[in-house]
């Protein structure tokens, strides 16, 4: 089963208390990088998402995005601090007594004097938190597999198809190359036969020669071990998870015994159908790149 390394994974769970919201998108990368956003106050849960991915995700560049809202009444506290309202009252009493005036502050005036009163968040209680949490990545992650494996799907069947043209291209080329050597015999008699009038052509000769240009132009090892390489990617694409980075190297191969039968051939229509071979399989690695 082929994935995709592009995908995209949402989950929102809303208690009486709490609402989690993760959020997980993916483009293609060499290697997995995870990057998680968390709120300051969820921050020390970062490790334990990431190992929590790990089961979900082996390539690709992937964003996670998580916000927490905790909208309990035990969620803040009024903090009172005695000893800023104090110094506060000590300081006030110096000034009366310095200006001789009268002290007028109030209680509720003295309390709305900055860090008086100051509101404080609740420590969170981590277990519970990370029960919610936890079950709510693994949902987004779920559903961010299951992108991945449906835009796979669409991969996997857009390259399969693109070998079908590919091994009617080799299958041409194997037809070509006899007829490309029976033309150049025939053209080689011509020319001699032109050159030497009604003198005997040597055999020999022409036979050595036809053997060292066949040997220069022949291209069945290559058509071969292209064609296994393109049943060979075809089979790996059937073998399951995390074969991009094998499918790119037999890409890399298919390409090579394309460009050496381009290098090879002395025909134009071989070299038309190699340009054709090359094209496809440069369209073919695109599609890999994006293959966990």
């Amino acid at each position: 089963m082929v994935k995709s390394m592009t995908g995209f994974g949402r989950y929102e769970a809303v208690g009486e208390e709490r609402k989690v919201i993760v959020e997980m998108k993916s483009v293609n990368h060499r290697y997995s990088d995870i990057s998680v956003k968390l709120p300051k106050r969820l921050s020390f849960f970062d490790t334990a998402i990431r190992n929590v991915l790990k089961d979900y995700v082996s390539r690709g560049k992937v964003d996670v995005f998580v916000t927490f809202e905790d909208y309990s009444q035990s969620n803040i506290t009024v903090k009172y601090n005695k000893d800023i309202a104090l110094d506060y009252w000590k300081n006030i009493n110096q000034l009366a007594n310095t200006v001789r005036m009268e002290n007028d502050v109030t209680v509720s005036q003295l309390s709305r004097y900055p860090e008086v009163f100051t509101l404080e968040e609740n420590r969170l209680d981590e277990d519970a938190t990370w029960v919610e949490l936890k079950e709510a990545v693994e949902i987004a992650a779920q559903r961010f597999v299951e992108s991945r494996i449906a835009e796979g799907a669409n991969l996997q069947k857009d390259i399969i198809s693109k070998t079908e043209k590919l091994l009617s291209l080799v299958s041409y080329v194997e037809e070509r190359s006899p007829k490309m050597l029976e033309e150049h015999k025939n053209r080689l008699y011509r020319k001699v036969q032109e050159t030497l009038g009604d003198k005997q052509i040597d055999e020999s000769v022409l036979a050595t020669e036809l053997i060292i240009y066949a040997d220069k132009v022949c291209v069945d090892e290559e058509t071969v071990r292209l064609r296994s390489h393109i049943l060979n990617l075809r089979d790996t694409m059937q073998e399951g998870e995390n074969v991009g980075r094998k499918l790119d190297f037999i890409a890399q191969e298919m390409n090579r015994e394309a460009n050496t039968i381009l290098s090879k051939a002395n025909d134009i229509e071989i070299s038309n159908c190699a340009i054709d071979l090359k094209t496809e399989i440069e369209k073919i690695r695109e599609q890999i790149q994006n293959i966990e």
